[in-house]
């Protein structure tokens, strides 16, 4: 018979810091189950967390897994009816239901909202590659969006805040101007009210602005039909604005930079973000200095013949090529300087060679288009003609010349130096404003 000694017993002779198993003759000494693998009889060899079976490990994750998911998708839910709130939000602010009520009234189903993601997609995210120009409004992007069902080149242009004051007037010019339908008059297509301030969505002219084919480099030759063409377009679609049946609306921003050249040199009129409904009092001038009627300065009030005074500081400009100054008070700009050479019979002095040099037969237009300028700049304002009178003669007067060509680049024979000394400002760059 062979007498067993329990060893786990006497654990100062055989030292055990696991498990100890007896059996008959020995004993078993082990790590518990789950630890790293050691040795049992050495204290502190079985040290570490005990683990789990991999099943056990399997389904924890599992679980865990489901819970994560669980938080990040109610998270995500949050956050997209945080944002979800923040554009309606917007969109209220913004005046969008008053707009979407009176597009249903007026019965306007070509005008398009749309929401923010459709704007932010096609602009990626407005980025700068994508700026077409940056004018006083805001910044005017170049990018493709659905118009009619169709995926269209358009122009998007981020406005800068709105006055609180001014919202519901806000949305009642663009309800206004997206029924005007003019041929010579931008195209409102759409907007999205859903940022801190208004998109407005245009449609889009492919060949800059009238600033830029009489400024800009490469220097073009624009010959006298061209350039009468343009103008009387211009003059049409402002008159247009003037005599509309329903609601008349003054520009108050008349300039080259927001005369449009579509496909063909058509001129688009463009930029309302001075405009306003015929008769509102304004409080601060909204124009540009340099086109702006000196009227306004006393009675802070648009009229239609400010516009008038504006557009014949455009034509002073498309006879002689030259901007108007007015850094300083000092200084006299070119409408006053016109006015100057027209009394004093100097007035080939002012004209660009390139309509002088068409030849003495074109000089008799010219001069009558001098003259219209002239009326156009008067004092007192109520001596100007009317937009429609001044349209109604640069059609008789555009249609005694023939337009042959259109505008060519040429070789700059007018040097950066003299033409900042000539205009009194640097070289022209593209810029779109609408």
């Amino acid at each position: 018979m062979i007498l067993d000694i329990d060893e786990c017993k006497d654990n100062s002779k055989y030292p055990c810091y696991g498990i100890c198993n007896n059996r008959i003759g020995t004993y078993d000494c082990v790590c518990p189950e789950g630890t790293p693998h050691g040795n049992a009889s050495i204290r502190g060899d079985c040290i570490g967390e005990p683990s789990f079976p991999f099943r056990v490990q399997l389904e924890i994750g599992i679980l865990a897994g489901l819970l994560v998911a669980a938080i990040a998708f109610l998270a995500i839910k949050v956050l997209l009816h945080k944002r979800r709130m923040k554009r309606q939000a917007l969109f209220q602010h913004n005046g969008g239901q008053l707009l979407k009520h009176m597009l249903k009234v007026e019965g306007n189903a070509s005008f398009t909202v749309y929401s923010r993601g459709d704007i932010m997609i096609a602009s990626r995210n407005f980025h700068k590659t994508k700026i077409v120009g940056e004018g006083a409004h805001g910044t005017v992007y170049k990018v493709t969006l659905d118009v009619g069902g169709g995926a269209t080149t358009v122009a998007v242009k981020r406005c800068k805040a709105i006055d609180e004051s001014r919202k519901k007037e806000f949305v009642q010019e663009l309800v206004i101007l997206c029924h005007l339908s003019h041929p010579n008059i931008i195209k409102l297509v759409g907007c999205s009210l859903e940022f801190e301030a208004p998109v407005l969505v245009y449609e889009f002219a492919q060949n800059g602005n009238l600033n830029q084919l009489l400024h800009g480099r490469p220097r073009r030759r624009v010959l006298l039909p061209t350039r009468l063409r343009i103008a009387a377009e211009s003059a049409e679609a402002l008159a247009h604005l003037h005599t509309h049946p329903m609601h008349p609306v003054l520009h108050g921003d008349v300039k080259p930079e927001n005369i449009l050249l579509a496909d063909g040199w058509i001129a688009k009129v463009s930029d309302f973000g001075c405009s306003t409904i015929k008769d509102n009092v304004q409080v601060v001038p909204k124009g540009t200095l340099a086109y702006l009627d000196p009227e306004f300065l006393h009675t802070f009030q648009l009229t239609d013949k400010g516009d008038v005074y504006s557009f014949g500081v455009v034509l002073v400009e498309l006879l002689t090529r030259k901007k108007p100054r007015s850094t300083s008070k000092e200084e006299k700009n070119m409408a006053w300087i016109f006015q100057e050479s027209m009394r004093q019979g100097t007035l080939h002095e002012l004209l660009d060679k390139d309509i002088v040099l068409e030849g003495e037969s074109s000089m008799v237009v010219i001069k009558q288009v001098a003259e219209l300028a002239s009326r156009c700049l008067a004092v007192p304002s109520a001596t100007r003609p009317s937009m429609e009178q001044v349209a109604q003669q640069l059609r008789q007067l555009k249609d005694q010349v023939v337009e042959v060509e259109c505008p060519e680049e040429v070789e700059d024979d007018l040097g950066p130096t003299e033409m900042e000394m000539t205009t009194g400002y640097p070289t022209a760059q593209t810029s779109f404003e609408y």
